[in-house]
């Protein structure tokens, strides 16, 4: 007599608990060193501290003229003071006048301030301020101070002091800063390397001609981009049929041929007969269920020194899929301080089912027309958030990120909205 065995419920993560378990497992990569010229959206993997001062020298912060202070200190328009020009200083001068009482120097702002100088006066306080530079300097408006529109050396930031500190990310403020203080090169985290593979007997190349049964393959060009937007190196992008030795030979050649850091298919991680992502790797990796929607089937772990991630094949699926699992751990492995989007508090327009028990993310559209209240509406043209749906991506600029214990969201109500840029 043969008795039926129960197959116990899987277990059932949250999306926390499957974040936690993918950001133990995403450890910084080695740093390298790089010139400034090709650092932007990089990393620092340690402190930048400044070789020079800041500002370099004395140096004038106005057009104008170089004085010593009790020359000009009483100046009116009724009664200026009168200076007699002895040199012409612009920026980049290394010219060293010595000034005396009764004696100016036409400056230029950046240029070095004479040592002999005290004050520089600007040329809207002078009568004719341009006119020929041996001209006399007429001063009809005294300064406020003495040193008034001096820029002193290293009062900005001395040599030695932190530009910049680690788990920066360099964009053009921070690479400017760096390049002021006379560092020409940075330490940052290496960029992960990522291998995509789209599994798929249905799948088609996009623009060709479509036999029955086959889609446009888009998740390639989905993970793709989403790699290089999260600052990773793609370095291929393969579309696969659902038979186990091709996609064993694929993951094979993105693992010892490419070096991948991580690894990411989409499709062949779910329950059915032909999921070959799970046939070839059930053995190596964790296949589980996430309470999300889209996106429940996920697999991860790690062969050799490589992350694997095992996506849903629907694009919404992929896409939220990355955005809560993948890009985290891309960020993480940069050194990023902050791996998660910005969140905002927001309206919505409509409203819109969500399954009870299952963080739900539904693409929007944000509505910025007014700048104090904007607000969100689903992307997809029927206001729907199905895993099937791809059309309605193009329209998406952020997620509404909906807890677990809701079940259905009304026009009006306050979301949790990720802002993609």
């Amino acid at each position: 007599m043969r008795h039926a065995t129960s197959l116990a419920p899987p277990v059932v993560l949250t999306v926390e608990e499957q974040q936690a378990k993918v950001l133990a497992a995403s450890r910084p990569l080695t740093p390298e060193t790089v010139p400034i010229a090709r650092a932007s959206g990089r990393t620092l993997a340690a402190a930048v501290h400044a070789r020079v001062d800041v500002p370099l020298f004395d140096n004038s912060a106005m057009d104008g003229y170089a004085v010593i202070f009790s020359d000009v200190e009483g100046a009116t328009a009724e009664h200026p003071a009168e200076l007699r020009v002895i040199a012409d200083l612009p920026a980049g001068s290394a010219e060293e006048p010595e000034l005396r009482p009764g004696l100016a120097a036409r400056i230029m702002t950046g240029a070095p301030v004479p040592r002999t100088a005290n004050t520089v006066v600007p040329f809207e306080h002078t009568r004719d301020g341009l006119r020929a530079w041996d001209a006399a300097a007429i001063v009809t408006t005294a300064p406020l101070r003495e040193g008034a529109n001096i820029r002193r050396c290293g009062e900005e930031l001395r040599a030695g002091a932190v530009v910049a500190r680690a788990g920066t990310v360099l964009g053009p403020l921070q690479l400017t800063a760096i390049a002021a203080t006379g560092v020409d090169t940075v330490q940052v985290h290496r960029r992960p390397r990522v291998a995509v593979i789209s599994t798929g007997t249905e799948l088609a190349a996009p623009g060709a001609d479509l036999d029955r049964g086959q889609i446009p393959e888009s998740n390639s060009v989905l993970l793709a981009s989403m790699c290089v937007e999260a600052g990773a190196d793609v370095i291929s992008v393969d579309t696969v049929t659902d038979e186990d030795a091709a996609f064993t030979s694929l993951l094979d050649r993105a693992l010892h041929a490419g070096h991948a850091d991580v690894v990411v298919t989409s499709g062949g991680v779910s329950a059915g007969a032909h999921e070959v992502v799970k046939n070839v790797l059930r053995d190596r990796i964790e296949f589980t269920a996430v309470a999300m929607q889209p996106g429940r089937p996920q697999a991860f772990g790690r062969i050799d020194d490589a992350l694997i991630f095992g996506l849903p094949g629907n694009p919404a699926s992929v896409a939220a899929s990355f955005e809560a699992f993948v890009r985290p751990a891309l960020l993480a492995q940069q050194g990023r301080e902050s791996v998660h989007r910005p969140m905002l508090r927001l309206a919505t327009a409509a409203g819109w089912r969500s399954p009870t028990g299952r963080q739900q993310y539904v693409p929007v559209a944000l509505d910025r027309s007014d700048p104090a209240a904007w607000s969100v509406s689903p992307a997809a043209a029927d206001g729907s958030s199905g895993a099937h749906l791809a059309a309605g991506l193009a329209r998406a600029d952020a997620y509404a990120v909906v807890r677990a214990d809701v079940s259905a969201v009304a026009a009006g109500d306050l979301v949790d909205v990720m802002l993609l840029s």
